[in-house]
């Protein structure tokens, strides 16, 4: 049963040439925020570790994976079990683990599970997505194959790994640079990317070249995909290093300027966005500017509950802390308005994702090593 937390009043070749530059949003100081709606916060499941992301099924089961490895469920009636699966050939280090989940787009008649996370076997260690079906009781999940594989990783730093279903099925997938230079720039390699493909792991239509499953290029460490509701335009959310985290307006073929392979070594003192070295890198639409609040996710507000923040972009913060609003121009390029819950500022410590739900509330995942939970936030 849920039960109350809280409540309170170098440019690539073609096809990735330059494609134009917008105008990037610096984050506003807390003096300039704009009042939120007061939220009510309350618990869905606890005694967890890291829950890296919750998906809701059809029939309203919350399904929530740790990132060491194990499957936990919410039934509808509030029972609360572990759900088996096979998962002896993770890789959990570091940053990466178990990562994003997804259900297919018609999971209602498939029950199939989307997971990303880290791989290894014999000589072969990755990161990548692959399918399992779950029981109809939600007693276990059983491994279907890989949907992509390939993902680099090395020390299990930056393996960031989220998954978006689009409208027609297919997914995205953002990834993580693993922390080596040449990657976020290398159109051939899947690192430091988002990627676009079908739930076969094929080039998804629409794609800059049809023969790769990339997307866009150029990401530093990005954890978070969100579709807007209105538009239909896919953002994403990225860490940076020291500052500037970003909210980037993904089109295809865009590379989003981070190039960090200078001087033969991975440096982080470049800029997230580097139009001298990545001549048309395209510019972010939100930065946090100086310090960074380390984003885990992001979601569209949604809802006329939500007042004026309905349609808004909803950002979840690790080293932040907090839920960080910004409602974007009419156009989709910029931020016009910004706000911080005060319910959520550091009250629950690190804030992995969050998640939109039909009836307008959101699902946060905490990450706070020990004590974690899987919270439900409405508008009072």
């Amino acid at each position: 049963m849920a039960t109350s937390l809280a409540t309170m009043g170098v440019a690539c070749s073609s096809p990735f040439d330059a494609l134009g530059s917008g105008s990037m949003s610096p984050s506003m100081g807390d003096e300039d925020l704009a009042e939120t709606p007061p939220l009510t916060v309350s618990t869905e499941i606890d005694g967890l570790s890291v829950p890296w992301d919750v998906v809701t099924a059809p029939d309203g089961t919350l399904l929530t994976g740790e990132r060491a490895g194990r499957f936990v469920a919410r039934l509808p009636g509030g029972a609360v079990r572990e759900v088996a699966a096979d998962l002896s050939d993770l890789w959990a280090q570091g940053e990466t683990g178990l990562m994003g989940l997804a259900l297919d787009e018609d999971f209602a008649a498939n029950r199939i599970l989307y997971a990303c996370h880290g791989f290894e076997e014999g000589a072969t260690r990755d990161i990548r997505v692959t399918s399992w079906t779950v029981a109809q009781d939600w007693s276990r999940l059983t491994p279907v194959g890989t949907v992509i594989a390939g993902f680099p990783t090395v020390t299990g730093r930056h393996g960031g790994c989220r998954i978006l279903v689009a409208e027609d099925g297919s997914l995205y997938i953002a990834t993580g640079d693993a922390a080596v230079g040449t990657n976020p720039q290398d159109p051939a390699g899947l690192g430091g990317k988002v990627l676009h493909v079908t739930t076969s792991g094929d080039p998804a239509a629409g794609n800059p070249d049809p023969a790769s499953a990339v997307f866009t290029l150029g990401h530093r460490n990005p954890q978070g995909l969100a579709r807007d509701p209105a538009s239909g335009d896919i953002y994403s959310v990225e860490h940076g290093p020291d500052r500037d985290d970003e909210v980037n307006r993904l089109v295809a073929g865009g590379n989003y300027g981070w190039r960090p392979d200078r001087a033969g070594f991975y440096d982080e003192s470049v800029p997230m966005t580097d139009p001298v070295r990545v001549p048309g890198a395209i510019e972010a639409v939100w930065s946090s500017g100086t310090p960074p609040i380390a984003p885990g996710g992001m979601a569209f507000l949604q809802g006329s509950q939500w007042g004026e923040w309905e349609g808004a972009v909803v950002i979840s913060a690790l080293r932040g802390q907090q839920l960080r609003f910004l409602r974007l121009s009419d156009d989709g390029a910029s931020v016009v308005a910004e706000g911080k819950p005060q319910e959520l500022d550091g009250a629950v410590g690190r804030i992995r994702s969050v998640h939109s739900q039909p009836d307008g509330s959101l699902l946060l995942t905490t990450s706070n090593r020990s004590g974690d939970r899987v919270l439900r936030v409405r508008p009072s």
